[in-house]
């Protein structure tokens, strides 16, 4: 998943270079922001860094292959307490409307109106956000944790776990903000979610992939 985000943002990071350059980075002398220690991570209310969290969407295509996209621009908050992540939770909506794949006719499909007035194959045009609303979390070690939660998808809700893993904390070196971040992965079916178009031949089992930056308010 890491390399997947890096080759789908390539191109932002070219446009990116200008200000990255005047942080003097060099292959001798490479700048480390972030810590890898959970103990470094504060608690308190942290939000999404929308530019910086995406959610990957992987789906079997006639069992000959993999495809996937990305929804971004995701906009949520973390309550965070390293005391007790019992009490921690997490309420993220993701905009359908951003979807991005390569194949522009396949990101029309999925956006258009249903035939005649009927329901859309996919999202349609007037997609509502997404929506994931955490429920429980259960520590598994020091750096992992089950999230269980809602998620509310194309109107439908239902309950699914996050693995979700610590990937790092530290300030920011562009905005100085206090930034702390997790990948996640999840499976859900998309037939319980309304959308059955061509299932078994395009898969109903969909892998969630999610890289996500928050930072503390």
């Amino acid at each position: 998943m890491r390399k997947t985000i890096l080759a789908l943002t390539a191109s932002g990071a070219v446009a990116a270079f200008g200000a990255t350059a005047s942080l003097a980075v060099t292959n001798d002398n490479p700048p480390i922001f972030q810590s890898l220690d959970p103990a470094s991570v504060e608690s308190g209310t942290y939000a999404t860094d929308p530019a910086h969290t995406l959610v990957e969407w992987r789906v079997s295509h006639f069992g000959f292959n993999d495809y996937f996209g990305l929804f971004g621009d995701a906009e949520g908050t973390l309550e965070l307490d390293t005391e007790n992540m019992a009490n921690t939770s997490v309420d993220v909506r993701i905009p359908i409307n951003s979807l991005a794949v390569v194949s522009s006719g396949l990101r029309e499909h999925m956006l258009r109106p249903g035939a005649d007035g009927g329901a859309p194959d996919f999202f349609g045009p007037d997609a509502d956000d997404a929506r994931f609303v955490s429920t429980a979390i259960h520590q598994t070690s020091e750096t992992t944790a089950h999230i269980i939660g809602d998620l509310t998808l194309n109107g439908q809700t239902n309950q699914v776990t996050l693995d979700a893993e610590f990937s790092g904390s530290g300030d920011n070196p562009f905005n100085q903000r206090t930034t702390v971040g997790f990948h996640a992965t999840t499976t859900i079916m998309r037939s319980e979610f309304g959308m059955n178009y061509a299932v078994p031949a395009i898969g109903d089992e969909v892998v969630l992939d999610i890289t996500v930056a928050f930072e503390k308010q």
